[in-house]
């Protein structure tokens, strides 16, 4: 029902931590944007065999300069791709799961929400509009 998507690390210096998982580990850049409306930057890594991508994520203020990162809520998670965003979140009303944030949109790219399990662990539900290359994950039975 549910493909891994994505793992996500909130980090302090984007450009930095893209050279880091570069160069350190060997990781593929597929993306790097700033999101203004939502105020973060971003960037996905290709996991490569694992299943997944990395995200690296860094939020920025209305300015778009970087903020101090966020130990909680919403990093580290987990992010499950979904082909129906309002099906998701029928889910999540049926099941009585708390919606921490969203649903958000980055209109023509991807929407998203998140959720929780018990001890607070983010659960995050992502539907991608566009395809990006590399960007698939596998399927969970």
């Amino acid at each position: 029902m549910f493909k891994v998507d994505h793992f996500a690390f909130e980090v302090s210096n984007l450009d930095e931590s893209i050279k880091f998982y570069t160069e350190k580990l060997g990781l593929k850049l597929l993306l790097k944007k700033v999101d203004k409306s939502n105020h973060e930057a971003y960037a996905f890594l290709k996991l490569e065999g694992n299943g997944g991508n990395l995200e690296l994520l860094q939020f920025v203020d209305e300015k778009n300069f970087a903020k101090k990162p966020l130990k909680q809520p919403y990093c580290p998670q987990i992010a499950f791709r979904t082909e129906n965003m309002e099906e998701v979140m029928s889910m999540l009303e049926e099941k009585g799961l708390p919606i921490i944030k969203g649903p958000l949109l980055m209109q023509g790219h991807c929407s998203w929400v998140f959720t929780c399990d018990p001890d607070n662990n983010i659960i995050e539900f992502i539907q991608w509009f566009e395809d990006i290359p590399g960007h698939y994950s596998m399927d969970l039975v």
